[in-house]
């Protein structure tokens, strides 16, 4: 007996992998948070299937669906928005399916943070300016251990997403800056990230509130932060990896010498 969590992906009904679009149109029932999923993805369902919207439950009535509904050997599936294991609480259900003595398998998704840099075209992790990426997100209702204050994670200057942070946007330009960040650090913010309604926009840390507030941009917005934000460097293009230079020797390619 088993449940499948499955990975929605960001909004664009595309973006949902092959494996969880099979599984989709092969499901008895689907559980979804109809909050955030595309109800064009959900018609793709199997059309016998049994629709269930989960906004509106609380997680003991979530499982108690899937429980009863697994037990009646029915293909259930939770479909999760963006890929479930990112903010997707799902440790607290798989728990009590356990209890339960059910299964779960998790099928991945595409997260909102590569549909946000999808939209921006930008990389993350620019060879030579930085190569480190932190998902994380400000401190709100929901506190974060002390060892990972934004302040503190921000002190390794690499790239930042930020997750559930665009009503604390005070917050993160303070502890950004007491983390010694620039006022002009490149900063991106992508709300509802390939939607057909998706609003992009550029700034910088010393503007970001001002724009969020211009933009009326208060939920479902991925913050990218970091010099990898950069709009020029794409003209630059002072910055390249090893994996293409031509002097670079690698298991599939001799380098030749640079003259």
């Amino acid at each position: 007996m088993k449940v499948y969590i499955v990975g929605a992906g960001p909004g664009d009904p595309d973006l949902i992998t092959v494996k969880g679009l099979k599984l989709l149109e092969q499901a008895d029932v689907v559980l979804y948070t109809d909050s955030l999923v595309s109800e064009e993805l959900v018609s793709r369902a199997n059309p016998q299937a049994e629709i269930m919207q989960s906004s509106g439950m609380a997680l003991e009535e979530i499982v108690a669906v899937m429980v009863e509904r697994v037990r009646q050997h029915k293909t259930v599936v939770r479909l999760h928005t963006g890929d479930p294991s990112v903010y997707g609480a799902i440790m607290e259900q798989i728990v009590l399916l356990k209890q339960a003595g059910i299964e779960v398998e998790i099928v991945p998704g595409v997260s909102s943070v590569f549909a946000a840099a999808a939209a921006l075209n930008a990389e993350l992790t620019v060879p030579d300016l930085t190569q480190t990426l932190i998902l994380t997100r400000a401190e709100g209702r929901t506190p974060v251990p002390e060892r990972e204050k934004l302040r503190e994670l921000a002190a390794h200057h690499c790239t930042l997403a930020l997750f559930l942070s665009a009503t604390l946007t005070k917050k993160v330009v303070k502890e950004l800056l007491e983390a010694g960040w620039s006022e002009e650090t490149p900063v991106a913010v992508v709300q509802r990230a390939s939607w057909p309604d998706q609003v992009m926009v550029r700034t910088t840390l010393r503007h970001l509130d001002a724009e969020m507030g211009k933009h009326g941009i208060r939920s479902h917005a991925m913050i990218l932060a970091g010099w990898a934000l950069d709009p020029e460097l794409h003209d630059k293009g002072e910055y390249r990896s090893k994996l293409y230079d031509k002097t670079f020797t690698h298991g599939y390619r001799k380098g030749v010498s640079a003259p």
